[in-house]
């Protein structure tokens, strides 16, 4: 999945999309979105995280359309509780999920009995951002070449750990991936989120650390840690000095992930072309491109229809690297 290029067409192409919503339901719906009635938006992580950086950037350019959007963190049961919480939610647009492609094309495969469908339980609003992976490994771990860290690694055997923001994630099928395609016995260390992983990455419980670029890009700093390649297909405009995978040889080495708002089932569609308008024309602005770049992410801002391909074709994908790794959640 190669990250998109955004330029000026893209962002037009965009827009003029939003002429084909029907203007006369929107009105008649209008009172549905009047400032001062809070729109809470389901978050299947802790607070502090990307995807907070994303939806508050969204509130402050749609406050005077739809009213506040309120972050609610439902974290827990690797963000399942946050999607069925929504799932259940009154389908009047004052309850939205931003879903990630764990929730809506990894977990369907992860998890043997899944209490909701993405696809028919839900409607797809709009994909908001797409972000890559990078591998980070602790200051002392003594590789400073993705070559050199293969060497490393191979040599450590099964005795080397790898941490992940959560089972099932991209950030852990990435790790299984190299270890496939390198011949490496990394063992998965999943984690409630990445705070925690940062968090233990920087200070040497665990060396390796499989991020999104954006929080990869927050630890540098530190000087605690190095980043060593990304995942996309081509290196990240973030990190144009590091190679990806797939440059360094590894051509099946590619994680791409993203975030997307849907809304409860049965949502009148006037209030979600309203939804989707006001927020596609959020994404567009430069203020939140700005934020969403500066922090590791890529603005899209797909519609519905582009949104349900993506969700189909990353599906199967994600669905045959799981059977190639043998892995399957605990329910």
């Amino acid at each position: 999945m190669p990250c998109p290029d955004f330029d000026r067409r893209q962002i037009v192409a965009a827009l003029g999309g939003l002429a084909l919503a029907p203007l006369a339901p929107l009105a008649a719906n209008a009172q549905a979105f009047t400032p001062g009635q809070p729109i809470k938006v389901l978050i299947g992580v802790p607070a502090g995280g990307t995807q907070d950086v994303l939806t508050r950037a969204i509130a402050e350019q749609v406050r005077d359309t739809l009213g506040p959007l309120i972050v609610d963190n439902r974290s827990g049961a690797a963000g399942r509780i946050a999607v069925e919480a929504v799932k259940t939610a009154p389908p009047d647009g004052r309850t939205l999920l931003l879903g990630t492609a764990s929730m809506m094309t990894m977990f369907p495969s992860a998890y043997r009995q899944l209490s909701y469908d993405p696809i028919k339980d839900f409607v797809p609003i709009v994909n908001a951002a797409r972000f890559e992976l990078a591998l980070v490994v602790h200051k002392d771990v003594p590789a400073n070449t993705l070559a050199e860290f293969i060497g490393w690694a191979k040599a450590q055997g099964d005795k080397l750990s790898f941490a992940s923001y959560g089972a099932g994630t991209p950030s852990h099928f990435l790790g299984e991936m190299l270890n496939r395609a390198a011949g490496l016995k990394m063992v998965h260390v999943p984690y409630r989120g990445s705070t925690p992983a940062r968090q233990d990455v920087m200070g040497g419980s665990v060396p390796v650390y499989f991020d999104t670029v954006g929080g990869a890009q927050q630890m540098l700093p530190s000087g605690r840690v190095k980043v060593l390649a990304t995942s996309g297909e081509k290196r990240s405009p973030l990190m144009p000095n590091l190679p990806c995978f797939v440059e360094s040889g590894y051509k099946d080495v590619v994680a791409t992930a993203w975030f997307a708002y849907y809304a409860p089932l049965k949502t009148p569609q006037p209030i979600v072309d309203k939804l989707r308008a006001e927020i596609t024309r959020a994404i567009n602005t430069r203020e939140v491109r700005q934020q969403l770049l500066q922090n590791g992410m890529y603005p899209v801002a797909d519609n519905s229809e582009a949104l349900l391909k993506t969700m189909r074709e990353d599906t199967a994908r994600w669905a045959g690297i799981m059977k190639a790794v043998n892995f399957q959640a605990n329910d």
